[in-house]
């Protein structure tokens, strides 16, 4: 059943080993025999001197090439590891592309996968080598994978590999996000989307799924999209998953302030997210000055998190609630441009002029910001009787 180089390896583990190979394949159990390829199951701990495993092909190379990944792994030589995982991918590729009708390897692939994009990013960040390269060849062995999942559309339900697509697709937008290749995560999105049992994976799956797909709308400025994919991301997270539905607040908050929604003090609290706290109150009370202040402030954090440029936008929001004030301050229909002008140096932009003023003015009544119009002659904005500063989800 196998050959070592070593007598003393051929003993009671090592024979455990392999018998766990056959049984799984034996079985068709791919929970099992996934298990026992995972580079964390206690036989990984292990080195094994074998030259190979007898088992038939090409799951004796399969296997012969995961235990050498794990013998990398314990030397901590993470290139090696991700050599030997991209040929344990590469082949189950092959193989489970010849298994018509059937998805007993589904397990086994989730497994393989995952490990492979973990590989990946150690061998680059061990390597001084940019992870990029890494997660690149992970790209191309995942979409290799993703082909044949998504190609069995015409197998029934209980045994398709269609079941795989999404554990696939998320990992793919693990590699495009670090990898800064969002362009390429629309075909996948619409695969998805298009699917007849997009509802039907796990919830896990579909969290997971809809982080990224949240964050993706967050980045092109389709902030109705992301809110959706984002707080269905955030309410389905495991209530016990603290850092995890942190991590989706981080994007949520100010996906919610565009909107016009803004957080509670006591939510920012719980998740550690206090950051934001002096962000929500600048934009509440309309100062411009603060919130120019708290964005600098916690910049570095922010930047980090890839969410610098879309707090940068909420300003508009913060001069639309500052110009709201006055609007409800004066209590008329026609309000004098130097009484914007006014707060506005009073709140630090003390270089901004009339002209100016009127451009800030025009531009939000463009964008639906305020409902009106500016008489130049009279130097006067008329807002509508009705609805002077509409609801932001309503034109957003």
């Amino acid at each position: 059943m196998f050959s070592s180089n070593n007598g003393n390896n051929i003993g009671g583990g090592l024979k455990a080993l392999l018998n766990a190979f056959k049984e799984g394949l034996e079985n068709d159990d791919g929970r099992q025999f996934a298990a026992v390829m995972s580079i964390n199951h206690p036989y990984s701990k292990h080195f094994w001197d074998i030259k190979y495993i007898s088992l038939d092909p090409p799951f004796d190379v399969i296997c012969f090439e995961h235990v050498q990944c794990c013998n990398a792994i314990l030397k901590k030589d993470y290139e090696t590891a991700f050599q030997h995982q991209s040929k344990v991918v590469q082949l189950f590729t092959k193989m489970f592309g010849t298994q018509k009708e059937d998805n007993w390897g589904l397990p086994l692939m989730s497994v393989i996968i995952k490990e492979l994009y973990f590989l990946g990013l150690k061998a680059g960040a061990n390597h001084g080598e940019n992870i990029a390269t890494k997660l690149d060849i992970c790209a191309d062995l995942l979409m290799g994978v993703f082909r044949v999942c998504a190609g069995d559309s015409r197998t029934s339900l209980e045994f398709t590999k269609r079941w795989g697509m999404m554990t696939i697709i998320n990992l793919l937008f693990k590699c495009y996000f670090r990898t800064n290749k969002l362009h390429l995560c629309k075909p996948l999105i619409r695969t998805i989307e298009s699917s007849n049992i997009k509802d039907e994976y796990t919830i896990a799956d579909r969290v997971t799924y809809n982080y990224f797909v949240g964050k993706k709308y967050m980045y092109e400025n389709e902030f109705k999209g992301a809110n959706k994919c984002l707080s269905f991301a955030f309410e389905h997270c495991h209530k016990q998953s603290i850092k995890n539905k942190r991590k989706i607040l981080i994007y949520l908050i100010p996906v919610k302030m565009s909107l016009g929604n803004m957080p509670k003090l006591e939510l920012l609290q719980k998740y550690d997210l206090t950051e934001f706290k002096d962000i929500v109150l600048s934009v509440k009370e309309g100062n411009i000055k603060t919130l120019n202040e708290s964005i600098e402030k916690n910049s570095g954090f922010f930047i980090k998190e890839g969410i610098y440029l879309v707090l940068e936008k909420l300003k508009v929001i913060t001069l639309r609630n500052l110009f709201k004030r006055i609007y409800m301050i004066k209590s008329s229909f026609q309000l004098d441009v130097s009484s914007f002008q006014c707060a506005l140096n009073f709140l630090g932009l003390e270089d901004v002029d009339g002209e100016e003023t009127e451009c800030i003015l025009a531009n939000m009544i463009a964008d639906g910001y305020i409902k009106g119009y500016l008489s130049e002659q009279h130097k006067k904005m008329v807002v509508s009787k009705v609805t002077a500063f509409p609801k932001l989800n309503t034109f957003l």
